[in-house]
């Protein structure tokens, strides 16, 4: 099994880009939750987000191989600007992983559109996905590290990664609320560390 780094904020996600490129995925990516919200996952092309962007479909393609890909760029974006974690170091388990997911929370909160699309395009079978999935992932890994400390024992840090996964999978479906993430895994993580030998 391979390990997660802690670190990949400095690493491009497909290439490294020119301040004026740069400006255009900005704007690819904004106006990919602003499509979102107004016409929904099934609703959104790359073409709409591009006339939504104020540039050519070609140019948007040049940037991203799929909606898929674009989808998940945005919500990688969006996670990479929050602040790090803050943990209290007073605070129990479960108030510490729900504290490390609190920001993470509010973007949920802020962009339900762009959350429940990506539950879709985050599986796509798509190199760029992957990437970015795995950015993605350890991202939310740091964030439990965070919590738990870097000595935290690896079989919960992966327990509590798996539990991630299905509570977002929940959300997207409806079976939760996506709000509901953050107290819900600090709950998992009391449960698991009070029955470790």
């Amino acid at each position: 099994m391979s390990t997660l780094p802690l670190d990949l904020s400095d690493e491009p996600t497909r290439r490294a880009f020119t301040e004026r490129q740069a400006r255009t995925v900005r704007r690819l990516c904004e106006a990919t939750c602003e499509e979102l919200r107004a016409k929904g996952y099934e609703g959104m092309t790359v073409r709409n987000v591009a006339r939504r962007a104020g540039v050519a479909a070609a140019t948007a393609y040049t940037y991203f191989a799929s909606k898929e890909h674009l989808i998940t760029e945005t919500l990688w974006r969006r996670m990479s600007a929050l602040p790090g974690p803050q943990p209290n170091r007073r605070r129990g388990v479960a108030g510490r992983v729900t504290d490390a997911l609190a920001d993470f929370a509010q973007l949920i909160a802020d962009e339900p559109e762009l959350i429940s699309a990506c539950t879709i395009a985050m599986v796509a079978d798509d190199p760029d996905v992957k990437h970015l999935r795995e950015r993605v992932g350890t991202e939310i890994h740091r964030r439990f590290v965070s919590a738990l400390g870097r000595d935290a024992d690896r079989d919960v840090l992966i327990a509590l990664n798996l539990a991630m996964t299905g509570a977002m999978i929940r959300a997207g479906t409806g079976h939760m609320t996506f709000e509901e993430i953050p107290e819900r895994m600090g709950e998992v993580a009391a449960l698991l560390l009070e029955r470790r030998p």
